[in-house]
């Protein structure tokens, strides 16, 4: 990533959260709590922009403009609101659990492979 890609991406950011302060304060508290959970759950892609929150603050935006609770906007399980946005999306849990999964079958089939050995006669 060159410097240029840096400022470009705190320009974008700081677009963003300009964008963010001028909803209004229930949207911005809302927001900024589906800002936490998302960086804590980790999908993969919230690394590359500010895609899917900048689609929350199109969404936000429009809600407010028709001058709706946000509440009414996300309802009221706003946990299972963000889940369904990222249901599709891989997250840095997933990943985890792959390299888990990995780890484990290989450990598994080392032993496994040692076992075999010592039935056959040999020893590893």
């Amino acid at each position: 990533m060159s410097i240029q890609d840096i400022i470009e991406g705190k320009k974008e950011w700081r677009a963003h959260m300009a964008r963010v302060k001028a909803l209004p304060q229930d949207y911005q508290i809302v927001y900024k709590e589906i800002q936490k959970y998302l960086f804590k759950v980790g999908p993969v892609e919230l690394t590359e922009g500010t895609g899917l929150l900048s689609g929350i603050v199109d969404l936000f935006e429009e809600g407010a403009a028709l001058g709706k609770n946000v509440l009414e906007v996300t309802g009221s399980d706003v946990a299972a609101f963000c889940d369904d946005l990222i249901k599709d999306s891989k997250t840095y849990a997933d990943i985890y659990q792959e390299s888990v999964d990995r780890k484990v079958s290989k450990a598994m089939k080392k032993v496994t492979n040692r076992k075999e050995g010592y039935r056959d006669g040999k020893s590893n």
